[in-house]
């Protein structure tokens, strides 16, 4: 059985640990309000140029003259993943639920006989995927050091992934990242873009006839590698406003914890202290009564 100073000593370790935790609860707290904004007012434009995009490429189709992004390879043998994540703990589940939706896209597409290689942005998923994956990730990016990731992080990430798509080291590209949905629910999700998919049912801008010009080819050329950097930089907003969510939530279910486990240590300590009271009374009685 713990001593009252251990007692004593484990009460004020958990307080420690409970004004920490308090602590980066309201720093999350603080700093979700931002990414969220960020997060609602980027989804419009990218859904927007999303849905354009499609609607010129079913327009376009996979012909000769069609852009290398909406054509493809011609094959569909390598898949590229490219998962998003940070570079902090204290998230929850965050980091893990996008690692597992990669995980399982990764086993499904070996299943079929694919070849699969990973892109990784942020340290928290490296460990595990290169556990489980091993020597399958080629390219990495170091997000160490920044404190917000904007549109130029988008931009480098989408260069280094235009280099590879033109050496020919992938047919396929799939992005990793954890939709916003509210403070306690974020959803990984993945999607491909790369080829952009064709949605034969896009309807045009109002419905109406459209005359492009240029042609569509020359727009999509433009177009396509914009619309790549657009999806990753919503991942990076969609990420950054999850990770605070969840890290407000976690840290809030770890205050209470500590609060639970307070109260708990502080009725045992009480408890022990006044046994040992109690046996020092009996003794002081018993040795009067003796003598």
């Amino acid at each position: 059985m713990a001593t009252l100073k251990e007692l004593k000593g484990r009460i004020s370790s958990v307080k420690s640990t409970q004004k920490i935790t308090k602590a980066k609860k309201m720093v999350a707290s603080a700093k979700l309000r931002r990414a969220q904004a960020a997060a609602e007012a980027g989804r419009p434009y990218a859904s927007r140029l999303e849905s354009v995009v499609a609607s010129l490429a079913a327009k376009v189709g996979k012909s000769d003259s069609a852009p290398k992004l909406l054509a493809g390879t011609g094959k569909d043998q390598v898949h590229l993943l490219l998962v998003l994540n940070s570079d902090r703990g204290l998230a929850g589940a965050f980091n893990s639920n996008i690692v597992k939706a990669a995980r399982d896209k990764a086993q499904s597409l070996l299943a079929e006989g694919k070849t699969v290689k990973f892109m990784l942005v942020g340290r928290k998923g490296r460990p595990v995927i290169n556990r489980l994956f091993p020597k399958m990730t080629v390219a990495t990016y170091d997000t160490t050091g920044f404190r917000d990731l904007g549109f130029a992080n988008a931009a480098e990430i989408n260069e280094q992934l235009m280099a590879m798509y033109e050496a020919g080291e992938f047919d396929v590209a799939h992005l990793f990242f954890s939709k916003f949905r509210s403070a306690l629910l974020q959803e990984a999700t993945g999607q491909q873009i790369i080829p952009v998919a064709m949605n034969a049912d896009a309807p045009a801008a109002g419905g109406a006839a459209v005359e492009y010009e240029p042609d569509e080819e020359a727009i999509l050329a433009d177009l396509l590698p914009r619309n790549v950097t657009v999806q990753i930089f919503k991942g990076l907003l969609e990420n950054a406003a999850s990770e605070q969510g969840a890290s407000m939530t976690a840290m809030d279910n770890a205050t209470r914890n500590a609060g639970d486990l307070i109260n708990k240590l502080t009725i045992q300590y009480n408890r022990s202290r006044q046994a040992a009271i109690t046996k020092e009374l009996i003794e002081i009685i018993s040795g009067a009564e003796a003598l």
